[in-house]
């Protein structure tokens, strides 16, 4: 995936602190599973944070911390899925606001997070999505909507908070392009054969060179 610096511009800066004076849903409760995602099941789950920009107004974050955040919700939300084809997730964090305490009401800022995600088929051996999907996630309505999340929140709940509306974020994205998840001919492969039982899949080409196929031809899938 490329570096944040090739996706941001600096005017993303003034928007995401702008931005940030809003509030997103909450990602806090899986609710129903979306049938848009058809045969969805999750193997790899990437998350990497090379060129990550600290916004204004923002806490420090600890970025291994914040991918690890990344990867349980996104473990949590999408492990449910049971379907029967493989699918990758690889996001990158490209910047990050932790709103700061003690900062007067007026000027109170709020926790925003801006990554971008690829959604990879493991069959095709391809991002499904041709252009990275960029999206803002800020935190959630509440008491920190009104006096900011600075103040009633550490670092690390704030990071959880974002991570469970990224989440939430990205399978809202999916569930906009079920075209992705319908295959009732899965059972062959691309060119229209059918597919060897026990035939390696293209996991290797995921990014970051994760994806090894197993001993017995099946993708090791796994967080990275």
């Amino acid at each position: 995936m490329p570096h944040a610096s090739s996706l941001l511009k600096p005017a993303a800066f003034v928007a995401l602190a702008l931005l940030a004076s809003a509030c997103s849903r909450n990602g806090a409760e899986l609710g129903e599973m979306r049938p848009e995602l058809g045969d969805f099941r999750l193997c790899y789950n990437i998350v990497t944070t090379n060129d990550a920009v600290k916004g204004p107004l923002s806490r420090e974050a600890d970025l291994d911390v914040f991918a690890e955040h990344l990867r349980d919700e996104i473990d949590r939300r999408f492990g449910r899925y049971e379907g029967d084809r493989l699918y990758h997730i690889a996001m990158h964090i490209d910047a990050y606001v932790l709103a700061v305490p003690g900062v007067p009401l007026v000027a109170s800022p709020r926790s925003a997070l801006i990554t971008s995600v690829d959604i990879w088929d493991d069959r095709l051996g391809r991002a499904l999505n041709e252009e990275h999907e960029q999206m803002t996630v800020l935190e959630s309505a509440g008491a920190a909507g009104i006096i900011g999340s600075g103040l009633t929140q550490s670092a690390d709940e704030q990071m959880q908070q974002l991570s469970r509306n990224a989440a939430l974020r990205i399978e809202d994205w999916l569930a906009e392009h079920p075209e992705w998840f319908q295959h009732p001919d899965d059972a062959a492969t691309p060119d229209g054969t059918e597919a060897a039982e026990g035939a390696p899949t293209p996991s290797a080409t995921v990014p970051g060179g994760a994806g090894q196929a197993g001993g017995d031809g099946a993708p090791t899938c796994g967080r990275r």
